[in-house]
């Protein structure tokens, strides 16, 4: 049975939330230089901006999902979205860079609940065959914001004003939330909601040491990420549309890896398809380092970073598997995790670059960060296997041919 017309344009809408938020996300990287220029930052401090969006995310979403647990989920979407969407407009429009920084936090605090939600809503809303594909609809719009949508908002920033990079992504917030309210299904609340056990998941190890693996392992790839365009600008004299080939060339780095790490989690299961992405992520962060001062070289090297970012397919699969009844909160906290790195990698890069370590500090910190990551995912491994709940390739593949 295929979903009804108005479920397509509701799980549609929902994308779009997802692809203004992964291009406010990412766009606030590729837009460093000129909103540092502007208002007379450095690039350390420039790059508290992103680290601040980062905290957010960290903050908001356990408080948004303890808080949401109970509200109706078309109308709560509709919410956080909305609140998105102003908080990204004032970033726009308010002057000063500690009011930046403030709309930059408080415009993460909707980010986590709100894809995570959405891939819920999504996935319960079309037949129980079609749950996953639902749960990719929301996310292809995180994919298709990293190929146009971050692009697009860094051309606007060239062209037009960084602040034009922020106001896109808050007007088409806003739009999904209008359309959000409009098309999505009319679900009551749940009752039987218990937030507590919601937060339960933040008591359970195994869902614990999972996001400390992707709030380490994934703050090498926003450690590099972060300052590749300033480092593009900074080292080499790139055509104009160098920039957005370069933000373009991760978000297809990132559609192709999330593809292949998804295959990659089928045949050799969680644990050792995290390990062989982060193994990459290494040598890719590696390899950024190394092409500074070639825009041709960095443009490449940003293509093989996307191709790491799929490590998020085994780690939030494995938030899955240990969860239990504390889906949302951990669909949220997953999104946490990632933005923890998100703050953790850009701090310690700004941190190098400060001490006067040049740009290719950038990759040095972020290979460090990685085997971090690494030793994370021993511990992650060390706790699965003492409590029997190690999986493995071949069990994944029966699990998929049932299913």
């Amino acid at each position: 049975m295929s979903p009804q017309p108005n479920l397509r344009l509701a799980i549609l809408a929902l994308a779009l939330g997802s692809f203004a938020i992964g291009t406010s996300e990412f766009a606030a990287m590729g837009l460093l230089p000129w909103y540092a220029s502007d208002l007379g930052l450095n690039e350390p401090q420039a790059g508290h901006v992103i680290s601040a969006y980062a905290l957010g995310v960290v903050v908001g979403a356990p408080v948004t999902s303890i808080l949401g647990a109970k509200l109706p989920r078309r109308r709560y979407l509709a919410a956080l979205i909305a609140v998105y969407g102003v908080m990204n407009l004032l970033a726009a429009v308010l002057p000063g860079y500690g009011t930046l920084v403030s709309m930059r936090f408080l415009a993460g605090l909707p980010h986590g609940g709100f894809l995570g939600v959405a891939m819920l809503f999504a996935a319960d809303a079309l037949p129980r065959d079609q749950r996953a594909k639902g749960v990719t609809q929301v996310l292809l719009g995180l994919t298709i914001a990293n190929i146009a949508g971050v692009p697009l908002a860094s051309a606007l920033g060239q062209g037009l004003g960084w602040r034009w990079g922020f106001a896109l992504p808050g007007v088409l917030a806003l739009i999904s939330a209008v359309l959000i309210l409009r098309l999505a299904p009319r679900v009551g609340s749940n009752p039987n909601a218990r937030p507590l056990v919601e937060l339960r998941a933040l008591g359970n190890p195994a869902v614990m040491l999972t996001l400390l693996v992707g709030a380490i392992g994934f703050g090498g790839l926003f450690a590099v990420y972060s300052y590749l365009s300033a480092a593009m600008l900074a080292t080499t004299t790139p055509p104009a549309w160098a920039v957005a080939a370069l933000l373009s060339a991760f978000g297809v780095g990132g559609t192709l890896g999330s593809i292949q790490a998804a295959r990659l989690s089928i045949r050799l299961g969680n644990f050792r398809a995290a390990l062989v992405l982060m193994l990459f992520m290494a040598l890719t962060q590696a390899l950024a380092s190394a092409a500074v001062g070639s825009w041709v070289l960095m443009i490449g090297s940003s293509f093989l970073l996307g191709l790491g970012s799929g490590m998020v397919v085994p780690l939030q699969t494995r938030l899955m598997d240990v969860a239990g009844e504390a889906q949302s909160m951990a669909a949220a906290m997953n999104h946490a995790a990632f933005n923890a790195a998100n703050a953790l990698g850009p701090w310690l890069a700004g941190m190098a670059l400060g001490a006067g370590w040049g740009w290719r500090s950038s990759g040095i910190v972020g290979v460090g960060l990685s085997f971090a990551g690494i030793a994370a995912l021993a511990l992650a491994w060390w706790q699965a296997a003492r409590n029997g709940q190690l999986d493995s390739g071949h069990a994944m593949q029966n699990r998929s041919a049932r299913s």
